[in-house]
């Protein structure tokens, strides 16, 4: 019987070696989500998610959620980290610095551009709250469930399954063309995903 992730964090405390299957089940799923939003740096910064984990791996608590969602959350943190250190060293406008910097959408849009994401998406996409976004982009392009990138952002799972909602009504009021490619998953069809049955959309 496979060991659960919780378990392994728990028993890397005695057993340090116990970790590596962690990095192992999940390096290559954080290691995408960062390359998207920082393909040049996503290597040096995954060294740094898996190090802070490690040395953060006592106050991880099961009663608050699942260790992908704990992982995520690290990486973004990780993230924002890097994107303020980027920001001073290029001097950009205070409004970067103070304002959308918790707002990874300056690096997600380029990365949209560069993969000629259809026109109209991106632009739906880029006029949704940041809130809203995040969610959006954690369960889509990251493959969260709603329940996981709660966890991420730090608010309650129904918070983000609210913003989750919004978020996919906008887009599709916004999108006139949609093409099954590109549709975000329906509320049904992330409500059928195991761990999230029965969960209010």
């Amino acid at each position: 019987m496979e060991i659960s992730d919780a378990d392994l964090v728990i028993r890397s405390l005695d057993e340090p070696r116990c970790f590596e299957e962690l990095v192992g089940r999940h390096g290559t799923r954080i290691h995408a989500y960062l390359a998207r939003r920082v393909p040049g740096a996503a290597d040096d910064l995954l060294g740094e998610v898996w190090l802070a984990a490690f040395e953060g791996r006592r106050r991880y608590d099961p009663a608050l959620g699942g260790v992908i969602g704990w992982l995520f959350g690290i990486a973004r943190h990780v993230l924002l980290v890097h994107w303020r250190r980027e920001q001073r060293h290029r001097d950009l406008p205070d409004r970067l610095v103070k304002g959308d910097v918790d707002d990874d959408w300056h690096a997600v849009d380029a990365r949209l551009d560069a993969m000629s994401v259809a026109g109209d998406l991106r632009d739906a996409l880029s006029r949704l709250p940041a809130e809203e976004r995040d969610v959006l982009l954690l369960v889509v392009w990251d493959q969260l469930t709603p329940t996981e990138a709660a966890q991420t952002l730090g608010v309650a799972p129904g918070t983000a399954r609210s913003r989750l909602h919004r978020a996919r009504t906008r887009i599709r009021a916004a999108w006139s063309t949609p093409t099954p490619a590109t549709v975000p998953p329906s509320p049904e069809e992330i409500s059928d995903r195991p761990d999230e049955r029965g969960a209010a959309s």
